[in-house]
């Protein structure tokens, strides 16, 4: 009897050491050292272990023997036996964690309790229910963050709903406001259509007698013009003008050559030796008056020098040069059609007087200034120094632009109210299609703006509008991204914001900025940088961001955190 309580001990005090050996005992389960709760149905049962990787066979009792027998390690969880084997730090009351099995037992503690250094080389301080401590206060301050944010997002909720609903109700009555503007607008541009007719009418008739009297006016001063031309250049007074009569004027020069031959100066008579004051008017004038230059001018003077030759033959004739700025011998039946004598000799007898009733033939109501035509007399090329003024318009025509402004106006007044109303629709059609969160959460965040400023740059964002950087110290801004879309992954795309096509980078993209979205007791942009060239990252917290909270004082599992 006692021999056999004696073998029955050493059998149990064997089966106990091997058990020290191998396993550990947690949560009840018997797992070898160094595994992890999720994988301790690898080691359980049977004489025969399964390397995890490969299917290996190796008895049961080869693991943890500080040999590495599979190629993954894991047959040596609990040493440091395999390069790539991995232990599991218990941590109890804290989290759980996998460290490098090459780092156990090397006297150094990383298992917040210690449990990579079993072999007894250094004792290790458990430091899990200190860590523990941290997270939970970290944890609580999260959670008491998150609960006011998540009060604050409620508002946001609220708020956000009820600006929903109001612009759809707005919408609604724009709509019907338009309608009925609109039909006030066609009403009135009817009528400013009607009375634009006769006031158009009687404007292009007035303006047509005008353009009548200038159109003559013009003709008999290029007449008078042409006439006090053909006076300077008939030097002789025969009331002919010849080739010979041109050749004295350098600017009928053609070859630059010094000399106006006779060629030229037949040229610029059309070919002929000889023209009257008419063919000259009609045919020589209009050819010759931007080139032509009296004899007596300060350029024609410094070019033609004096042929003392001529000036003798002049004398010993009796004749004397014709003087530029005297009136020319011209005959009645030589003055050009549309020019009465009594004009002709004002225009060149009494140069300083302004000539005196109408011009015969034109219209009483246009009284027209006439041009002091001493400039003429002295320089066949002057112009007039200011265009003259349209005389106003007659009673009636006043009174037909009056009733068509009144009526333009009116219907101006109409298609404001349109183009407003239509404004007024497109902001909140603009507005409905922006997606605000699946419970307009993010509403609150739409028409602010947040900066964030670090040694160089003042950032700013503006959700749903655009993102941008200005020197600290000064200077022009650039946009950093204009609003994309919603740019979190698949299973939360409320957790950041895309903001594209910025402002081109020296040959390079253009820039773009990601928004990461966190939970916060208020909106702040809380950091800015530059992961990659010209791409942009902002961090950014609001409320709109905060779930529930748990219960205060709720317990998380060591896992969980």
């Amino acid at each position: 009897m006692k021999m056999e309580t004696s073998i029955l001990f050493k059998n149990r005090l064997s089966i106990f050491t091997i058990c020290s050996i191998f396993c550990v005992l947690t949560y009840g389960i018997d797992r070898p050292r160094g595994v992890s709760m999720e994988k301790a149905s690898f080691y359980q049962g049977g004489t025969e272990f399964r390397c995890i990787s490969t299917g290996k066979r190796i008895p049961m009792d080869h693991i943890n023997d500080d040999y590495c027998d599979c190629e993954d390690g894991s047959d040596e969880p609990g040493t440091s036996a395999c390069n790539n084997g991995l232990f599991y730090c218990e941590n109890k009351s804290y989290k759980g964690n996998y460290i490098m099995s090459t780092r156990v037992n090397d006297g150094i503690c990383d298992c917040c309790d210690g449990s990579d250094e079993y072999d007894g080389t250094i004792s290790c301080e458990n430091t899990c229910e200190k860590l523990f401590a941290e997270i939970r206060a970290q944890q609580e301050a999260f959670r008491a963050k998150q609960e006011a944010g998540y009060k604050v997002k409620l508002e946001y909720i609220q708020n956000g709903r009820r600006t929903k609903d109001e612009k759809l109700a707005k919408l609604t009555e724009l709509s019907k406001e338009k309608e009925i503007f609109a039909q006030e607008r066609d009403v009135l541009q009817a009528a400013k259509e009607e009375a634009e007719v006769p006031e158009k009418e009687a404007k292009a008739k007035h303006e047509q007698a005008w353009e009548a009297v200038k159109a003559e006016k013009k003709k008999q001063a290029e007449a008078a013009a042409a006439a006090v031309a053909f006076g300077e250049l008939d030097t002789n007074g025969d009331q002919i003008v010849d080739y010979p009569e041109l050749t004295k004027h350098a600017e009928f020069d053609i070859d630059s050559d010094g000399t106006v031959s006779d060629e030229e100066a037949k040229e610029y008579l059309e070919d002929s030796d000889q023209v009257d004051l008419v063919t000259f008017t009609e045919k020589i004038w209009p050819n010759i008056k931007e080139i032509y230059k009296p004899i007596g001018s300060k350029e024609e003077a410094q070019s033609e020098p004096t042929d003392p030759t001529k000036q003798e033959k002049t004398s010993e004739e009796g004749e004397a040069p014709a003087d530029p700025g005297k009136q020319p011998n011209v005959s009645p039946e030589d003055i050009p059609e549309g020019i009465s004598e009594d004009r002709y000799d004002d225009d060149n007898e009494e140069q300083e007087e302004e000539e005196e009733g109408d011009e015969e033939g034109l219209d009483s109501d246009y009284d027209i200034k006439k041009e002091d035509s001493s400039s003429t007399s002295q320089d066949a090329n002057a112009k007039p120094v200011e265009e003259e003024q349209m005389p106003d318009y007659d009673e009636e025509t006043k009174r037909l632009i009056s009733v068509a402004d009144e009526a333009r106006a009116k219907f101006d007044e109409a298609d404001r109210k349109v183009k407003d109303v239509e404004n007024e629709i497109s902001a909140i059609k603009k507005y409905l299609e922006l997606d605000l969160g699946p419970e307009e959460e993010f509403s609150a965040l739409k028409g602010q703006c947040f900066e964030y400023t670090d040694r160089e740059y003042t950032y700013r964002f503006c959700p749903f509008e655009k993102t941008s950087q200005k020197p600290k110290g000064g200077g022009m801004e650039t946009n950093l991204g204009n609003w994309g879309h919603w740019h979190g992954p698949e299973n939360d795309k409320y957790d950041a914001m895309k903001y594209e096509n910025g402002q081109s980078c020296w040959n390079g993209p253009n820039r773009s900025c990601h928004v990461n979205l966190h939970c916060g007791a208020e909106n702040a942009l809380i950091g800015a940088s530059e992961p990659s060239r010209c791409e942009y990252q902002f961090e950014f917290t609001t409320p709109s961001r905060c779930s529930a909270p748990p219960a205060p004082g709720t317990h998380y599992d060591h896992e969980e955190l």
